[in-house]
C-alpha cells in the first residue's frame, strides 16, 4: 500500500514542542506559546520558529491588534503519522515489520499490544475490502 506524506516538511524537535503547545492550548500569540514552553526561550526565538512553521504550512496566523495569533492547520494525528512514516523509512528501510520486531526485541511492545494491533489491522483490512466492493454486491 502506497503511503502519502501527511504533514509536508518534517518537524524539528523545537517545532514539534511549539506545535504541541498549539494543539493543547489552541490558537495562541507568541507570548502565550513562550510561556507554555517548559524551557526558557527568548520571545524572538519563539516568534522565528512560529514564522518558520508558517512558511512550512504547519500553522496559519491572524492579526489581533499589533500581534498575531497562530493556529495549527495540521492535526496531531497527521503530524504523528508523518513522523512515524519518516522514522520507518529512514531507520527501517520502509519496513513497519522491522520496526515492530525491534520494539519486540527491545521489550517496547507486549504480546497484548501485538494482539490489539492484529485486531486493528484485521478491522482496517475488512473496511478496505468493504470500500472496494460494488455497492450492489453488499448484503
Amino acid at each position: 500500500m502506497k503511503r502519502r506524506n501527511l504533514t509536508g516538511p518534517k518537524l524539528t524537535p523545537l517545532e514539534l514542542k511549539i506545535m504541541q503547545v498549539l494543539w493543547l492550548e489552541g490558537p495562541s500569540k507568541v507570548a502565550e506559546v513562550q510561556m507554555a514552553l517548559k524551557e526558557e526561550l527568548a520571545y524572538t526565538t519563539v516568534q522565528t520558529m512560529l514564522n518558520i512553521l508558517l512558511r512550512k504550512g504547519q500553522v496559519k496566523r491572524t492579526q489581533e491588534g499589533r500581534a498575531f495569533r497562530y493556529r495549527p492547520i495540521v492535526s496531531r494525528e497527521g503530524a504523528t503519522g508523518g513522523a512515524v512514516e519518516d522514522l520507518v523509512r529512514r531507520m527501517f528501510g520502509g519496513s513497519a515489520e522491522a520496526l515492530l520486531m525491534t520494539m519486540v526485541d527491545a521489550r517496547q511492545i507486549s504480546a497484548n499490544d501485538l494482539e490489539q494491533l492484529a485486531k486493528k489491522v484485521a478491522e482496517a483490512e475488512r473496511l478496505e475490502r468493504t470500500k472496494q466492493l460494488d455497492p450492489r454486491e453488499l448484503p
